[in-house]
This record gives C-alpha cells, sequence and structure tokens, in this order.
C-alpha cells in the first residue's frame, strides 16, 4: 500500500461513480484489519504511529467512496476539474428560483403534507440528477459538466437538512 495512492488504488476499485457498496464495506474492513494500530501494540511506536497514520487514511477514503455526492466530487477532483463549491457558488437563475420556492413553501408549510410533497420533488430531483451525474462520469467522461451537477446536489443536500428540521418543529 502507498499513502499517496489515490482512493480507488488503495481500495482495489474502479476509478469510477458506480461502486459495489457491499464490496466496498469488505475491502474498508479487510484493510481496517491490515492497517488497526491495535495489530501493532507491540512493535514500539513508531511503528504504531504508522499504523494509525494508515487507519486515518484508510477511513478518509472510505468516507469519501461510501457516499455518492463526495466520490463524484472526488472523481471530478482526480480529472482536474475541482467543484470549488465554498468559492465558487454562482448557480443558474432557475435553480436559484427553485430553491426559493422549496423554501418559501418550507417556511411557510402549516401541515405535514405539504412538507411530504415538497420532500417527494426535492427526492426526484435529486434522484434525477445524481443519475445524470453518475452518467457524465462513468459513461461521458464529462467532468466538467459532473461539477454543475454536484454543485447542485450539495444545495439540494443542504436543503434536504434543513427541511428534515421542519418536519421536525413541525411534528412536535
Amino acid at each position: 500500500m502507498n499513502l499517496q495512492s489515490n482512493d480507488f488504488e488503495l481500495f482495489g476499485l474502479p476509478q469510477q461513480f458506480a461502486q459495489d457498496r457491499a464490496l466496498l464495506d469488505a475491502r474498508w474492513k479487510s484493510l481496517q484489519r491490515e492497517v488497526h494500530p491495535d495489530k501493532f501494540a507491540q512493535q514500539g511506536a513508531a511503528q504504531q504511529r504508522v499504523a494509525m497514520q494508515w487507519s486515518a487514511r484508510v477511513n478518509e477514503a472510505y468516507q469519501r467512496l461510501k457516499r455518492p455526492l463526495a466520490r463524484a466530487a472526488y472523481l471530478c477532483e482526480l480529472a482536474g476539474a475541482p467543484v470549488n463549491a465554498h468559492s465558487n457558488t454562482a448557480m443558474p437563475a432557475a435553480f436559484l428560483m427553485q430553491q426559493m420556492q422549496w423554501r418559501e413553501t418550507m417556511d411557510e408549510a402549516q401541515d405535514l403534507q405539504t412538507l411530504e410533497s415538497l420532500q417527494a420533488e426535492v427526492d426526484s430531483l435529486q434522484n434525477s440528477l445524481m443519475h445524470e451525474c453518475a452518467t457524465l462520469i462513468d459513461e461521458n467522461s464529462d467532468y466538467t459538466a459532473a461539477v454543475s451537477h454536484i454543485r447542485s446536489l450539495l444545495f439540494i443536500e443542504k436543503f434536504g437538512r434543513d427541511l428534515e428540521q421542519r418536519f421536525e418543529a413541525l411534528e412536535h
């Protein structure tokens, strides 16, 4: 194993969006068994530090690979098309208008049925964008186009968390 390997190389997986979650989980468990610091308890402080680095690296890669949105962003970054979500927040006007309408609907909702309807609309768009993103990455290798989908999905993910909080507030 090489600390400089990308996450896919580290896990011995194809560098693509589509991944078998069971295989990913199994590979993570296998790698953790190999590098767990407890395995190196009798080998001195230096070996334990190296094992800690490896364990942290394996966990970091696993967290990125198991989450589809993080995996998509990582693939784009590897291909030279970073998402830069923190520094580039420009979005298409139609998408921003939709976000504003969703927020207004959420804020004005007085019943669970309204929120459930909104949730269904959000989920539908999220699933559609994720599917398109997978196609752009795995079939078209169009990472630049995938970046705009990922940025939209990041907005939707945040809205989804806000919507969950609104559900909780309305239920209490």
